[in-house]
């Protein structure tokens, strides 16, 4: 029956505002699942300016938003990344302006160890691929360093293993880094312990710490999630930045890490990282000795050895002190022969130069010979030139048209004969003689031209112009306190 009311669209169906139903979804969301655990792979990841950070959480049948609070991001345990398969921890909300919900994550954990290792494996082959696992880029650990760095925790044993076995290997200076080894942030105070032992000695204020010569970076047996941080990409770019020689000891021997494949050196367990890093003492000062005395024994067979050397030597060398004597009764004897020689050798030369001498003729004789020659050859010409007067005067005419030539070339030719007569007597050693000179001949019969040439005892042989007479020579000096002994 039709009363004339309004009739309801829907009969008795409750009408609700947009917000009424937004809020009792988040409601029934929030109060039925409160707490929870969510597994997936993480995809769609944002971080925004803000801090906050945005993403899905995705499986074989689904996904969920996720976000993680600006103040939630320092305890999340782990660095989110696309791909990363995580248990998500926290609540299930609602965005009602886009009607939609979301997980809002306060922790995150690694999926097992099987995304462990993928994540793990995945990392080495990207470091691999650019290198930093080749061996030709690791450091030498030195032999004695003087300073090592440790990087570890102050709690547990490894600390004091690593003390201990330096103090009873060989006693050396150690810096302590502590830091975390595992946890939320671990990996972040690793690095920068690195980070910072490569910054000491540098100059700068407050920078008094040496640098060590050596690091160690160190902590106890653990499961895989407890060591993650020294699988963190930025804890092993930081050692392979390092330029100190670095050894990782991280878990017990059976326990690998990613370090261990950019570190210089691995040692199974934080003891036998300090047993890598300092010698032994003991065994160093026996080596010493050892080597001392092999040193010493090399020494003393070379000594030895080239004593022998010597020895044959000098057997072989001839005897110097007879040598010399031989030596000297030779020189004694050609000295006694020299001086017997020289003045036999001397008489002989004198003897010989005489005996020229006297072979030679004497020069007044050879002049007088010339000139009775050119007497008798002007007396000729005087009666040749007697003949052709005569002849003159017997035959007048005739006769005087030739006398007057012959007479004047007569004339000429005796004039030239009495110039060579007397240039000959000008340069004749006999007339030099006769006015006073005295040639002066020295052993050897050559004459003497300058005083220079003659010494003390040197005998002469002096020319005059009618004989010869022998004199030695007492000075230089030609004075009158008397230069010659004759």
């Amino acid at each position: 029956m039709d009363d004339g009311s309004p009739t309801p669209p829907f009969g008795n169906v409750p009408e609700y505002s947009v917000s009424e139903i937004s809020g009792a979804i988040k409601r029934t969301l929030e109060g039925t699942f409160g707490r929870v655990r969510v597994r997936g792979e993480i995809t769609e990841f944002k971080r925004y300016s803000s801090g906050h950070l945005y993403f899905s959480l995705k499986d074989e049948g689904g996904k969920i938003s996720g976000v993680v609070w600006r103040g939630s991001v320092s305890r999340l345990g782990l660095v989110p990344e696309n791909g990363l398969e995580i248990i998500a921890t926290g609540r299930v909300s609602s965005y009602g302006e886009r009607s939609s919900y979301q997980l809002i994550v306060e922790k995150m954990e690694y999926a097992g160890e099987g995304a462990l290792l993928a994540r793990i494996e995945r990392l080495r082959k990207k470091l691999a691929d650019e290198g930093l696992f080749d061996a030709d880029r690791k450091r030498r650990i030195p032999r004695l360093p003087s300073v090592i760095g440790v990087v570890t925790s102050l709690q547990g044993a490894v600390l004091h293993d690593i003390r201990t076995t330096i103090a009873r290997r060989f006693p050396r200076h150690l810096l302590i880094w502590p830091v975390a080894v595992q946890g939320e942030g671990a990996a972040a105070q690793i690095a920068g312990a690195i980070e910072g032992f490569r910054e000491l000695g540098h100059p700068g204020p407050g920078k008094r710490l040496p640098r060590p010569d050596v690091l160690i970076v160190a902590r106890g047996g653990g499961s895989l999630e407890d060591l993650m941080a020294f699988n963190d990409e930025a804890v092993l770019r930081a050692v392979v930045a390092c330029p100190i020689p670095l050894i990782s000891a991280v878990g017990h021997e059976t326990d690998t890490t990613l370090i261990d494949f950019v570190s210089d050196m691995r040692a199974p367990t934080p003891t036998a990282a300090a047993e890598l890093a300092v010698p032994v003492r003991d065994e160093l000062l026996a080596d010493l000795t050892h080597r001392a005395a092999r040193m010493g024994s090399a020494l003393n067979r070379v000594a030895q050895t080239a004593r022998l050397r010597l020895d044959r030597a000098a057997s072989g060398l001839p005897d110097l002190p007879a040598l010399l004597s031989t030596a000297r009764m030779r020189l004694d004897d050609r000295s006694h022969r020299l001086d017997l020689a020289l003045p036999s050798l001397l008489e002989r030369r004198k003897a010989a130069l005489v005996a020229a001498e006297r072979r030679m003729p004497v020069a007044a004789t050879l002049f007088s010979d010339r000139r009775s020659r050119l007497a008798l050859d002007n007396a000729a010409l005087g009666a040749v030139m007697t003949a052709a007067r005569r002849a003159a005067d017997a035959h007048l005419g005739r006769t005087r048209l030739t006398v007057a030539p012959l007479q004047a070339l007569c004339r000429e030719r005796q004039a030239r004969l009495t110039g060579v007569a007397n240039v000959l007597d000008s340069v004749s050693p006999r007339a030099v003689l006769e006015r006073g000179y005295v040639l002066v001949r020295d052993a050897a019969g050559e004459p003497v031209t300058r005083a220079t040439k003659l010494h003390n005892g040197n005998h002469v042989t002096l020319v005059f112009a009618d004989d010869e007479r022998h004199a030695r020579i007492e000075d230089r000096k030609a004075t009158t306190q008397g230069a010659l002994d004759l």
